[in-house]
């Protein structure tokens, strides 16, 4: 076989399986609540109640998930859709989480930056007088890393 259609297919495949399991993990996070009445996926959920209480924070019951938005960026109208948040109106404060499922966190960086600026831009639209901030959960190795 040739070698560059060889290396195409491998990295097609490779492609295709971290965007189905990375489908897959986006809807099993999707109903992981962890607070006094737990639910969602046992195994995610022990996982996060091992984890700092920082990332703890986006899977109580006063988070959401799938949270949509829109609005504009530079004379552009901007819709996304942002993984997990929390807005603490005692504190004033946005939490934005994005999960990402690459391997090789440095790949795609500027990008996930650029699009956790998108988030963060919108969300001081609505929220103009609080402190938003923004995380990303590397699914890889469980690790959370503040922007």
């Amino acid at each position: 076989m040739n070698t560059t259609l060889d290396n195409f297919i491998k990295n097609q495949t490779a492609t295709d399986f971290a965007t189905k399991s990375g489908k897959i993990m986006h809807a099993k996070l999707q109903s992981v609540f962890v607070d006094d009445a737990s639910s969602g996926d046992g195994e995610l959920v022990e996982k996060i109640k091992q984890s700092s209480p920082e990332l703890q924070r986006f899977f109580c019951r006063a988070s959401r998930p799938e949270v949509p938005i829109a609005g504009i960026i530079d004379g552009h109208f901007v819709s996304r859709r942002i993984d997990r948040m929390v807005v603490d109106n005692d504190t004033k404060n946005v939490y934005i989480l994005d999960y990402k499922t690459d391997i090789d966190t440095e790949k795609f960086r500027p990008k996930y930056i650029a699009q956790l600026r998108e988030y963060k831009s919108l969300m001081s639209q609505i929220y103009p007088d609080y402190k938003i901030s923004c995380y990303i959960l590397w699914l890889h190795d469980w690790r959370l890393e503040k922007l």
